[in-house]
């Protein structure tokens, strides 16, 4: 699947949003990727998850894969279509006082090999903190797998990472953002 085809399912679905937005990382963009509004199509999320499969194994030939990590609440979707095609068991991490942790007596099997599945990734930070739980309790990671790489590449792991698409949207810091200067509504459209 070529960029202009996954970035066109984004635009079809209504889920590359164009405003004033916060996003989970602090800074304001333009450019909103609300991965719900394509991952509603049970179809669709499971053709794109179906593409980051082929794209994650044509990468990385002969990966030995014993599960699938997500950061809950956008990355669960993805991390389970991304498990169900390699026929692999899916768990989440999900927040609890603030921290992401693993419940619901989800296991890491010592030396497991997982990959951590995600909708979008800015800086990364939910992504670092789901690897760290897999290395804390004794599993690799051996790749990250994300829809949508909005950090242009910036977003580095130790593990490999593959993304559908890749792209860098103009961010801006709140206190020189110029949208904020034009006074256009802030919206927090949920990740």
């Amino acid at each position: 699947m070529t960029d202009n085809e996954v970035l066109n399912i984004f635009l079809e679905t209504k889920a590359l949003l164009k405003g004033h937005f916060e996003l989970r990382s602090g800074l304001h963009s333009d450019q909103f990727f609300q991965c719900a509004k394509v991952l509603q199509q049970p179809r669709i999320a499971a053709r794109l998850c179906e593409a980051l499969v082929m794209k994650l194994r044509k990468e990385n030939p002969g990966i030995h894969i014993d599960g699938v990590i997500a950061p809950a609440m956008g990355g669960l979707f993805v991390g389970h279509e991304v498990a169900k095609t390699l026929g692999v068991v899916s768990i989440f991490a999900e927040k609890h006082d603030g921290a992401l942790v693993l419940r619901r007596g989800f296991e890491i099997p010592k030396n497991a090999a997982f990959v951590v599945a995600e909708d979008v990734i800015t800086r990364g930070g939910r992504v670092q903190e789901t690897i760290d739980i897999v290395e804390g309790r004794g599993g690799k990671v051996v790749a990250v797998a994300v829809l949508v790489d909005r950090s242009g590449g910036k977003a580095r792991f130790i593990p490999p990472t593959v993304s559908l698409l890749q792209m860098e949207p103009v961010t801006f810091d709140p206190i020189t953002c110029p949208l904020c200067a034009r006074k256009l509504p802030l919206e927090h459209p949920g990740s």
